[in-house]
């Protein structure tokens, strides 16, 4: 049994709203985190728990917890994300309040989230930049680069408006949130709710909230530069448009431009003479551009056939527009002019009776000619590997074995 500000009550009880703080070794700070949050529970009569989602502590937190009147979850996979998956299966509450058992959040001064929860809102971000930052509670290089610039990718790669992605004091609709199958294990679980939210159409809002410095004397759990790789890199893999697309169309352009200006000869820019040199380059931007938008569209068609990214009506309509025929006619069409650009090399070749040739003519022919041959190549192989994600896609109802009917 567990006793809240509305009395006792009992496993099977739902209640308003569950206050969840990961804790790993947190002996210092716990008690203190967990006061504050009853004393939030008991001003303002909301029925709700305060439930410690303990990652492997040693230093006595969960009897810390227990006497305070927290209810503790032992959750043996380690990890930020770990503890706090474990606690939002296992939370009661109808709305979860996460936030560090450091101290450096305020758990006496939560209306606001729970106010925007209860207009409907699916995701409340604490934003510390509003609120206010107490002097040396974030590092320098967390506050002027990291935050601002992982929040700024944020909203540049997502649908997402919020200004600091990584405010560790956040409230949101359990339902909404297990909706979206959150699976990331270490501190770019920060990230990963907001993505999916954002991509999934979740109504996120921000709310003001304070930053303190935090009552350990012992250095954050927190590592700056390889979580903040793990953050970007998060970005950056959730966003294939932003990794694969957007830089293959780039790569893809320049190679193209660069590749028409040089084929009719060499190409002088102030006192700098572009030749065939310079035209091997760029056909090695289009090849690797093409292999950059192909790896884009098997991404984008993987993640959303596993439910990793929701379905875009636009890539679906493109999809369906390109068809595995529609592919291998523009991968064949390529090859053939590439076969076509070897055979004009190629009698060249003989008219010189199979000798010595000018190199800066003769590449003007084979270099273009190899290209389109590897793409085309690149285009129908994509083209039968695209068909196989997609199979099963629309099939129905799998295939079952059923067992044999037995004899009378």
């Amino acid at each position: 049994m567990q006793t809240d500000v509305g009395g006792t009550i009992d496993a099977s009880q739902t209640l308003e709203l569950t206050i969840l703080m990961p804790c790993l070794d947190e002996a210092e700070t716990l008690e203190t985190c967990i006061v504050k949050a009853r004393s939030f529970l008991e001003r303002t009569g909301i029925r709700g728990e305060i439930l410690i989602a303990d990652n492997g502590s040693t230093d006595g937190s969960q009897a810390i917890a227990a006497r305070a009147g927290a209810r503790v979850l032992a959750v043996d996979r380690k990890g930020y994300g770990s503890a706090l998956l474990g606690g939002i299966a296992e939370a009661r509450g109808r709305f979860i309040i996460m936030g560090d058992a450091d101290d450096s959040y305020d758990f006496t001064r939560l209306d606001a989230f729970v106010a925007e929860l209860r207009t409907g809102a699916d995701i409340v971000m604490g934003n510390r930049f509003l609120g206010g930052i107490e002097p040396g509670a974030m590092p320098l290089h967390h506050r002027y680069l990291g935050n601002p610039v992982l929040s700024a990718l944020g909203r540049l790669f997502f649908p997402s408006k919020s200004k600091d992605f990584h405010c560790g004091l956040r409230g949101f609709s359990r339902a909404a949130i297990q909706s979206l199958r959150l699976q990331t294990t270490g501190m770019e679980f920060a990230s990963e709710m907001i993505v999916k939210g954002s991509l999934h159409g979740l109504e996120i809002v921000e709310v003001p909230t304070t930053l303190a410095k935090d009552g350990r004397n012992r250095p954050p759990h927190l590592r700056s530069w390889r979580d903040g790789w793990r953050h970007l890199r998060f970005l950056l893999v959730y966003s294939p448009k932003w990794l694969f697309l957007i830089p293959g169309l780039f790569l893809t352009a320049i190679g193209t431009i660069g590749t028409l200006a040089l084929l009719p000869g060499p190409l002088a820019i102030g006192r700098v003479i572009l030749d065939t040199n310079t035209l091997v380059y760029f056909g090695l931007a289009i090849l690797l551009g093409l292999q950059c938008v192909l790896f884009s569209i098997f991404t984008r068609v993987f993640g959303a056939n596993a439910g990793l990214l929701p379905t875009d009506q636009r890539f679906e309509r493109f999809i369906d527009s390109v068809s595995l025929e529609r592919g291998l006619i523009g991968g064949a069409t390529l090859i053939v002019i590439g076969i076509a650009g070897s055979l004009l090399a190629l009698n060249m070749w003989r008219v010189s009776s199979f000798g010595a040739l000018e190199v800066s003519h003769v590449t003007r022919v084979t270099i273009p000619s190899a290209v389109a041959l590897t793409a085309g190549l690149q285009i129908v192989f994509a083209s039968f590997f695209v068909s196989i994600l997609q199979i099963g896609k629309n099939a129905g109802e799998p295939f079952v074995r059923r067992p044999p009917t037995a004899q009378r």
